[in-house]
Order: structure tokens, then C-alpha cells, then sequence
């Protein structure tokens, strides 16, 4: 049989009777903390979310161009008719381009995308006085890498909401 003989053991078994105990109970897991983009049935309409997640926010351009592009239509067309639905909306429209060609170079290309951007909406029938076009030339990158690939991410129109929408 186990014999003790001093209150220091007492404790220490204590302690480790405990610590097992301790490690058998099955504890609850905290939750995961979650990075997803809100699904669409809590999104509230008229919301920078709803326009983002629902109408599309980036069109792309091709290399040294700012005309719009068949494909970017079709979403510049979606802003064009939720900013009809929500007129009290005002529009940050941005020019961006990759990293090649001098700082003016892209600042300015990116100064004519922003404009191409604000005009076709204008052609759509939004308010011109409710759009303000941006450029950012090669400074606002969302890759880095210098391939094909990530140029082309970084050859973008950029619409953002600057007043009017709600939480």
C-alpha cells in the first residue's frame, strides 16, 4: 500500500489527481473564427456588402488600354442599375495598373481608366455628380508577384462606395 508521510506529498498527489482529472473531462472547443465573406441571405441591401458580394466591385483592363472590355459591361452594368436603385450612393471609381512603366506613365493610364469607368456609368444613366474617378497608377498592387498572372489582377477598375449606402 502507498504510505505518506509528509503534507508536501499530500499535496503534490493532490495536485496531480487534478491535473488528471483535468485531462479527462472533455472540454468544449472554442469556435473557429471565421474569414468568409458574409453569405448573401445576411447581406443588407443598399449595403457596401450587397454591393460588393452581390453587383461586383473590379473590372479588368487589357495591357496599356482603358477601354472597356466586353466582359467588365456586364458588371459595370450591375453598379449602373443598383446605384439607380439606391440614389443616395456616391461612387470612388479607381484606376489602377501593374507594375511596369514609370510612376507617371501608370498614374496617368490609371487616371484614363478611372474616367472610361465613370463615363460608361455615366452612359447608363448615373448622375456624373454622384461619381468621382481615382487613380492609383501602380501604387495599390493586390499581387505582388511580377508574372502575367498577377498583372493582370493589378490592371483594374476599382469601384468603392464612398457615402450614401447602408451598414
Amino acid at each position: 500500500m502507498f504510505r505518506v508521510t509528509s503534507p508536501f506529498r499530500i499535496v503534490c498527489i493532490v495536485a496531480l489527481a487534478a491535473s488528471l482529472a483535468a485531462c479527462s473531462s472533455s472540454e468544449k472547443e472554442a469556435p473557429a473564427v471565421s474569414t468568409a465573406q458574409p453569405s448573401a441571405s445576411s447581406i443588407k441591401p443598399g449595403s457596401a456588402d450587397d454591393f460588393r458580394v452581390n453587383v461586383g466591385d473590379t473590372i479588368f483592363f487589357d495591357v496599356d488600354q482603358h477601354s472597356i472590355r466586353a466582359d467588365a459591361q456586364s458588371v459595370l452594368a450591375k453598379q449602373a442599375a443598383w446605384l439607380q436603385k439606391y440614389p443616395s450612393v456616391r461612387l470612388l471609381v479607381e484606376g489602377h495598373c501593374d507594375e511596369r512603366g514609370t510612376r507617371e506613365y501608370n498614374l496617368a493610364l490609371g487616371d484614363r481608366r478611372g474616367y472610361a469607368l465613370k463615363e460608361y456609368l455615366v452612359s447608363l444613366g448615373v448622375d456624373a455628380a454622384r461619381l468621382q474617378s481615382k487613380s492609383y497608377g501602380k501604387e495599390r498592387p493586390v499581387c505582388a508577384e511580377s508574372d502575367d498572372s498577377c498583372w493582370q489582377q493589378n490592371r483594374r477598375g476599382y469601384s468603392v462606395i464612398s457615402s450614401g449606402a447602408g451598414s
